[in-house]
């Protein structure tokens, strides 16, 4: 008898997590529409509220429908564990206040979501964590950038705005030498493009709101615990983790529950106290989203790809970069860390710089201007007078956010339209 076989992504994608409804058989997973659960009796209430048997409390907290969407997405990024919040955003406070204390610090590739920066930069300094930037195309500027109180690296897989692939393997040395956990967001390549724990990644975060979602319909953030960290025994104390927990009777949650203790952490510690929980009906939606995942990144790709050789040919066009490209600096690592493709986001610059960039913009008629990426529909933004505004002009370079950059997220709409589109609009601006 053979060997049960493991499912393919695109079964996993459509399957994992879910089953029909037990009450009423209901084949897709429902809304649960509640704020509250129905305790068995005060032994059962007693048990959940201690950590001793999973079930749910309250919606803040989790939900049947929030669960089946962590399940799935852990699935696809080969995880242990997932937790589902209100946003990306969400996900990597969850993820630093599990992490860090005050004073600590953790080290980012400066090639991040102007957000992520803002975040950084700012807001995380309320809460005395000190971010310390390195350079996402030199993993040897991470290893100069370690202390005594690093407590974390963070990078993303293709930084946004710049489409640049980060070699995830070698960064992922350098924390595993630092005796930290590499954290990856791997918002812009998706689980299709690339898996970051098969490169070494301890904990992988996501904006649902992009490609897993894929629809502009809903906000919702996740992190997955790849159970690939030891806490115990590390280098430096995760207190959160490793120390007696006071809300639980003194429990060690990495004691406790082993290669899920992060994600559990982060649910019952950073979840339960900051409460940035995710709407059961943006996780159906997002659920929903994912059963087209790995159609939706193909065609992606294949737009995206065919967009970027057009451009890169258009006589106003100064520069395209875009991993897919034979010309990329970055398409021999692409090949190796998102062999399936470059993804669906890329940036150029037209030859009138900033001013021509904004008029580009302007004169697009089916690209829609916003502030988002990974929608069916393409979508296009001027980074450094929108989502870089507020970073000073070296910071946006660094980040890959010069005056002249235009970022577009191509959608799967027919490409000869999409090719149109941007035709008229270069003509336009002239």
């Amino acid at each position: 008898m053979s060997e049960a076989r493991e499912p393919g992504f695109a079964t996993l994608a459509v399957h994992a997590g879910a089953a029909p409804d037990p009450s009423t058989g209901a084949r897709i997973t429902p809304i649960y529409q509640t704020s509250s659960y129905v305790f068995n009796d005060a032994d059962h209430a007693a048990a959940l509220f201690g950590l001793e048997a999973f079930g749910n409390i309250y919606t803040r907290m989790m939900n049947p429908t929030q669960a089946v969407l962590e399940a799935r997405v852990a699935a696809l990024e080969g995880g242990t564990a997932a937790l589902a919040v209100a946003s990306g955003h969400a996900a990597q406070l969850l993820t630093f206040h599990t992490l860090l204390e005050p004073g600590d610090e953790f080290i980012a590739g400066r090639q991040l979501y102007g957000g992520s920066i803002n975040q950084f930069n700012h807001a995380f300094k309320k809460f005395g964590w000190n971010v310390v930037w390195a350079d996402g195309t030199d993993p040897h500027s991470f290893e100069r950038a370690v202390t005594d109180r690093t407590r974390a690296i963070f990078i993303e897989s293709v930084a946004n705005p710049g489409g640049i692939v980060i070699d995830i393997a070698a960064i992922s040395a350098i924390a595993r030498k630092a005796g930290v956990p590499l954290i990856v967001d791997n918002t812009l390549a998706s689980p299709y493009l690339c898996r970051p724990k098969d490169h070494g990644a301890d904990i992988v975060l996501h904006s649902l709101t992009k490609f897993l979602g894929g629809h502009g319909n809903s906000i919702g953030g996740i992190l997955v615990d790849c159970g690939t960290f030891d806490w115990l025994g590390a280098r430096h104390r995760y207190k959160t983790l490793v120390e007696p927990n006071l809300s639980y009777g003194g429990m060690k949650l990495a004691e406790t529950f082993g290669n899920i203790s992060f994600a559990i952490a982060a649910r019952v510690m950073g979840l339960r106290d900051l409460g940035p929980a995710i709407a059961p009906m943006n996780a159906f939606l997002i659920l929903t989203g994912i059963e087209t995942l790995p159609l939706r990144m193909q065609r992606h790709c294949e737009n995206a790809l065919a967009a970027a050789r057009h451009l890169e040919t258009h006589p106003a066009v100064a520069w395209v970069n875009y991993a897919g490209l034979e010309s990329s600096t970055y398409h021999a690592l692409c090949r190796r860390i998102c062999p399936k493709g470059a993804g669906a986001v890329f940036t150029f610059g037209l030859k009138g710089g900033y001013d021509a960039g904004v008029a580009f913009v302007a004169k697009l008629k089916m690209f829609s201007h916003l502030a988002n990426i990974g929608d069916t529909r393409s979508l296009v933004i001027h980074p450094a007078s929108t989502t870089h505004r507020q970073l000073t002009d070296a910071q946006r370079v660094a980040a890959g956010a010069g005056p002249d950059v235009v970022r577009l997220s191509i959608g799967i709409e027919d490409v000869a339209d999409i090719i149109a589109d941007l035709d008229q609009a270069l003509a336009a601006v002239g």
